[in-house]
């Protein structure tokens, strides 16, 4: 996931001396649970797990649905648990946790309400009842609420790791509070205060600039905004566009779009600059009401945590939280996508980027990663639906019919897969000079595949212009001049270029070797073979090579286990197991003859036998 994906997730924040994502974190949520019901544990420092005697079943199923990250399942397990038993903490705030993650907001909002009756609110609890008043308006509720909480230290709650972590986040949702309460001056105050911690104040600065601008003081607003530390992420970027409108210096808020990096892949933005070149004054209504600001402050930490390898799973929570305060804020629901993205819950993902697209609100770059999460979850229908509407929306985007092509090319659709890759390449422009090569080499794939050789080696040769060292192209090229006999001598350097370039890369390195076996060369083959093999042993079609180089070298019985080691791994089509049955059956040199005979083909493929109708013979 992208920093620019993450636009909330400050640069300077993160680079500040000392600053660490759990510093400014809210607590831990929910409490950690044991090992295993009833298992050992540390009796010192464990908090205690619920008795399982009774709710066994559904406790141990939400435990598992809860590692799996399938949050509706889990809270509905954890909330048949609590039937056994309603008043238990854990159970609660396990099953709260669940409802969240799965968006499931009302449900959460009775639970945490029921929690707070019987006396047993948690920190997440208090979090979803502070988060209802907003909703509602109840701003000095909201103030008395965060004043009336017990402090960090006394909490048997709070995250030890980060003793005191979530003070910031409460401070800034009480300023929030304070401008909905009518206290604007107490509010701004609060936000200066805030800006002293240390590492806080690009994140404080930018919240302060939304409430300045809130309540008119736009010139405030544009001293925090323009520095980059605080506003240089989309959110922040259509703010200060807004306040410079405000402010009658619409040229200086075309400069500022156009200069935002990566300016043209976000139709928002375009936008925008469009309004402000017919000299329309842009509204600001980054915030409309506190309740947008207290939104972005739960965006602003679900960022944070989310920005790194391993996101912490408060991260979802967080913007989950957001969306449920501001539902029409794009990027809460973004982030909320990806995250779902990241934890495997494609299904809960592709409700946010629907409601994305209901919102008018279909960004090439979000639309690009989520089809290649689906593409890598193998959901390649979903993916390439995805790719079809992203075209269809932004026919201009060269990247969105490059992915296209991508998804019909992985899918064998390799002549529908064409004009996509010509419309790209025709969208790039041919003065683009690096941009072209991958689409070049990917047509040059689709061609080849389709049986237009002399249009794909165009293609390749166009991409090694471009990109002399690119082990990929030097391959596919060589290998597909070493399949049709063609031009061996040069296959045979361009493979040997690519094998300096990738020498364990275990696809060229059998290119290497099958480029010696075309060519009579069965010796020097050998050891390249046996380098591939040791690099993909799981590959059928690798070992199917290992075994007609062996024969070829006269080792005929390491030959045949080679075969019988391809047929394991089930080789992709039908035709290739027929063709190592036949081999098996008499032999590479009767095979290669058969097919001679018949044009390349065996003349009667041989039906598979399973293990069980071979021991009836």
């Amino acid at each position: 996931m992208t920093t620019r994906l993450l636009s909330l997730a400050l640069i300077a924040l993160t680079a500040t001396p000392g600053f660490t994502g759990a510093a400014l974190a809210a607590p831990s949520l929910a409490q950690k649970a044991p090992s295993a019901p009833g298992g050992p544990e540390d009796k010192a420092t464990a908090k205690p797990g619920p008795e399982t005697h009774g709710l066994a079943g559904p406790y141990l199923a939400a435990r598992q649905a809860a590692i799996a990250n399938d949050y509706r399942s889990a809270a509905d397990y954890y909330l048949q648990a609590m039937t056994q038993d309603d008043t238990d903490p854990f159970l609660q705030d396990s099953a709260l946790v669940a409802l969240i993650s799965a968006g499931e907001m009302e449900r959460a909002g009775a639970l945490a309400v029921t929690m707070t009756d019987q006396g047993r609110a948690t920190e997440l609890a208090r979090l979803m009842q502070r988060t209802e008043l907003a909703r509602a308006g109840r701003w000095q509720d909201l103030v008395n609420a965060i004043d009336k909480a017990p402090p960090p230290s006394t909490r048997d709650d709070v995250d030890e790791v980060a003793p005191g972590g979530n003070q910031l986040f409460d401070k800034m949702m009480r300023a929030w509070a304070l401008l909905g309460a009518g206290n604007a001056r107490q509010a701004l105050s609060a936000f200066e205060e805030m800006g002293k911690v240390r590492g806080a104040r690009p994140m404080v600065n930018y919240h302060l600039a939304l409430a300045k601008a809130a309540v008119g003081d736009y010139e405030g607003a544009d001293k925090l905004l323009e520095d980059k530390s605080a506003g240089a992420h989309i959110l922040g970027v259509i703010a200060r566009a807004q306040v410079l409108s405000q402010l009658e210096r619409n040229a200086d808020a075309i400069k500022m779009l156009e200069e935002t990096p990566g300016f043209e892949e976000e139709p928002h933005l375009v936008a925008l600059r469009d309004r402000l070149k017919k000299g329309e004054t842009l509204p600001f209504d980054s915030v409309r009401t506190p309740a947008d600001g207290l939104a972005q402050v739960y965006l602003t930490f679900a960022s944070v945590l989310a920005n790194s390898d391993d996101p912490d799973p408060l991260a979802l929570i967080h913007a989950r939280l957001a969306s449920y305060l501001a539902p029409d804020l794009g990027e809460a629901r973004l982030i909320t996508a990806q995250l779902l993205q990241g934890f495997g819950q494609f299904d809960l993902a592709e409700q946010e980027f629907d409601a994305l697209r209901e919102l008018g609100d279909m960004r090439p770059i979000a639309e690009l990663s989520r089809i290649d999460a689906l593409t890598r979850a193998d959901r390649l229908d979903d993916a390439e639906k995805a790719a079809l509407s992203l075209t269809a929306a932004h026919p201009e985007l060269a990247q969105g019919w490059i992915a296209l092509g991508d998804l019909l090319r992985q899918q064998d659709k390799f002549a529908q897969a064409i004009p996509a890759y010509d419309k790209a390449l025709s969208l790039i422009g041919t003065k683009a000079g690096e941009a072209r090569w991958f689409p070049l080499y990917a047509r040059g794939i689709a061609l080849e595949r389709s049986g237009q050789f002399p249009k794909a080696e165009a293609d390749f040769r166009a991409a090694l212009k471009l990109r002399p060292d690119s082990a990929q192209v030097l391959n596919y090229l060589g290998y597909s001049l070493v399949d049709r006999g063609e031009k061996l001598d040069e296959a045979l350097n361009l493979i040997k270029r690519a094998v300096e370039l990738r020498p364990d890369d275990g696809y060229i390195l059998d290119s290497l070797a099958w480029a010696y076996y075309r060519m009579g060369r069965y010796d020097e083959a050998v050891a390249p073979m046996e380098k591939a093999v040791s690099a993909m042993a799981g590959d059928s079609l690798v070992n199917d090579h290992m075994g007609d180089i062996y024969w070829m070298a006269g080792r005929h019985r390491e030959a045949e286990i080679q075969w019988q080691r391809a047929l394991s791994l089930k080789p992709e089509q039908e035709s290739e197991a027929q063709r190592i049955h036949a081999k098996l059956d008499r032999g590479l040199d009767k095979v290669l003859a058969e097919e001679k005979a018949n044009g390349g083909k065996l003349p009667t493929p041989r039906a598979t036998q399973t293990p069980a109708d071979s021991t009836k013979n």
